[in-house]
């Protein structure tokens, strides 16, 4: 393998690739990324066997080959060369690789790339595909709500049910739900998948803010999931299992409805939050429905108290509701909608969060007991 590329598309390539480098793995060769040449330039492919990615590098090629180094001694390294300049790569024997660069050489030992596990790629036929944009904005307004403990495998994942032109993604832990609906721009028939939150994560980090399509692959074995832009390739496994029925826990209806300022909420949330994290970081909110309508956002601990009162057009009855302080500030920050509608049932209903002008995402927040 001989070949040459320059410093900034290599430096970028490896920093999209290796964050799919396992870090707690048995196994050494998934502490590397492999380097292989391939369609007149360099493919970087990194796994933790859970989510892969792929990225091409364009570059000058020599001579073909392939091997594997350690993913972040070789990004440190590719990313401290100086900018500009043209990198030249050569395997030499014992999978040593030389990298040199303007007046820098350095030798970095690998592992033979055969000891590197296969990832399938993009040579399928689209199952669907997505504008950029779009997908980006729904994993970031969903993804923060699956759960992060291994309790129960399926609520790490995020539920993907592909039907006609639309696809809605759900995801939730125990105390949680978040729901949103995106057009897709190939009809496809029902399929439901689970896809780990942690690769949908990746995933939205990859994504720029276009409508250039990204193309959606199912493996025949229906086992895994890639995901295909222009330069790269994202492959995660999916999770087995039967998603939870989200639907019916979703509230039909409301006593009290309150639209408030986004941005207002949060902030009132965030300092409420500050007294609150000395507790069981518990937050108020009393909504108030006669003539000073508006929400009081308080909380109350050994270390003092805190209230803060936002504007806001109240509906219904008046009512107090407890949440945890860090469900409110992820939902309020995630979404970027102005204003919200607060919906409530009482104060040991689900609260429902509704981005104004926004019919295509619902969030419902478990509301926590207290004894007053």
């Amino acid at each position: 393998m001989k070949l040459s590329v320059m410093q900034e598309n290599l430096a970028r390539g490896l920093a999209v690739a290796s964050r799919a480098v396992s870090t707690r793995s048995t196994l050494p060769v998934l502490a590397n990324v492999l380097l292989r040449t391939e369609d007149a330039g360099l493919k970087l492919t990194a796994t933790n066997l859970e989510i892969g990615i792929t990225y091409w590098v364009p570059g000058k090629i020599d001579a073909d080959g392939a091997t594997t180094v350690p993913a972040k001694l070789f990004t440190d390294l590719v990313a401290s060369l100086p900018a500009g300049e043209r990198v030249d790569l050569e395997l030499q024997p014992a999978d040593t690789l030389q990298v040199t660069a303007g007046r820098f050489a350095t030798h970095v030992k690998g592992i033979d790339a055969e000891e590197f596990p296969a990832i399938p790629s993009a040579g399928e036929r689209p199952t669907t595909r997505i504008a950029q944009r779009v997908l980006r904005q729904a994993l970031i307004e969903t993804t923060f709500a699956a759960a992060s403990d291994e309790a129960r495998p399926i609520l790490t994942g995020v539920l993907a049910r592909f039907e006609g032109n639309q696809l809605t993604l759900a995801a939730a832990d125990n105390y949680r739900i978040a729901v949103k609906s995106i057009p897709i721009l190939d009809p496809v028939e029902e399929t439901n998948l689970v896809i780990p939150a942690r690769s949908l994560a990746e995933l939205s980090r990859i994504l720029a803010d276009t409508d250039d399509p990204v193309d959606v692959v199912l493996s025949p074995a229906r086992n895994q999931v890639l995901f295909h832009l222009e330069g790269i390739d994202l492959v995660s496994r999916l999770i087995d299992g039967q998603f939870p029925n989200y639907q019916q826990v979703l509230p039909t209806s409301h006593a009290t409805r309150a639209v408030v300022d986004r941005e207002e909420l949060l902030k009132a949330v965030r300092v409420a939050a500050l007294i609150a994290s000395a507790s069981a970081n518990i937050v108020k909110l009393q909504v108030s429905s006669d003539g000073d309508a508006g929400v009081t956002v308080s909380a109350n601990a050994e270390v003092g108290d805190n209230e803060g009162q936002v504007e806001a057009a109240v509906e219904g009855d008046g009512t107090t509701i407890a949440f945890n302080a860090r469900y409110l500030s992820e939902v309020l920050q995630n979404v970027s909608a102005e204003e919200f509608a607060l919906e409530l049932n009482g104060p040991l209903s689900p609260g429902v969060f509704r981005p104004m002008g926004e019919d295509d995402y619902v969030h419902v927040v478990m509301p926590v007991r207290t004894t007053s």
